[in-house]
Parts: C-alpha cells; structure tokens; sequence
C-alpha cells in the first residue's frame, strides 16, 4: 500500500497535505483498500467550518459506509466535484485525483500532531498485526 510522503496522517486514516495557508485532505491507500469499491462519497458544503476529528463526509464502499474525520480544523474552501460522478478515483488515486476537501487551516499547530508517513507505516503494520482496520 501506499503512503504519500509528503502527508501527514490520523489513526482514522485520513491523509492531509498543507500548501501554504491551505490544505487537501482524502483518505488513505490503507483506508480504501480496506473500504474496498467507492461508490460514494458525501462532501460537506463549501464554507462550512470543522474542529479536528469532526465529521466532515461519509464515504460508500460496496462493503460499507464510513464517517471521515477532519485531520485538522478549518474552514472548507474546495470540495473534489469529480468524485460526484466517479467516486473510484478515491481507489484509483487517494493521494492525487481522488482527494475530498480543500480548506483553510485553522491552527498550522495541529499539522504536527499527526502522524509523518514512517509513523503511519509503523501504525499499519501494527494495525495489519492485530488484525484490526
């Protein structure tokens, strides 16, 4: 599975990668490879604002439907229209065509409290030992 360096991830496994003052946020290679295939993919509406480890979409699997959580705060910005009509792009590309949201960040702090990519590698592994998801 893959994990984008360049993001930084929650033990919910939702991926954020921070571009300035603003951020993109999905859900992990792990996560839907574990969803198995998306069928859809409920986004919030444009300037609607979240705490960390709000629910900010629900994402439809053949096997089940899932609430994501904001990795971090903010204010929504964007939201990935595309996914309306092709939720696979979630499995295709998690990290590139298939993200979900686009905000502000709220406190460039909490960026750090999430897990590096080593770490979230480190989290599957022990995860994928236990026999957990």
């Amino acid at each position: 599975m893959k994990v984008d360096p360049e993001c930084r991830y929650s033990k919910t496994h939702e991926w954020v990668r921070v571009e300035g003052d603003e951020a993109v946020a999905g859900i992990s290679d792990y996560a839907q490879h574990e969803l198995s295939d998306i069928v859809y993919v409920e986004a919030p509406e444009i300037g609607d604002s979240f705490a960390k480890g709000e629910v900010f979409c629900v994402v439809e699997s053949v096997k089940t439907a899932t609430d994501s959580y904001m990795p971090i705060g903010g204010e929504i910005l964007a939201i990935n229209e595309e996914l309306e009509d092709s939720p696979e792009l979630v499995n295709k590309d998690p990290y590139g065509d298939g993200w979900f949201i686009r905000f502000a960040v709220e406190d460039p702090e909490e960026v750090d409290k999430l897990m590096t990519a080593a770490d979230y590698e480190r989290y599957i592994e022990r995860l994928q030992k236990e026999g957990e998801h």
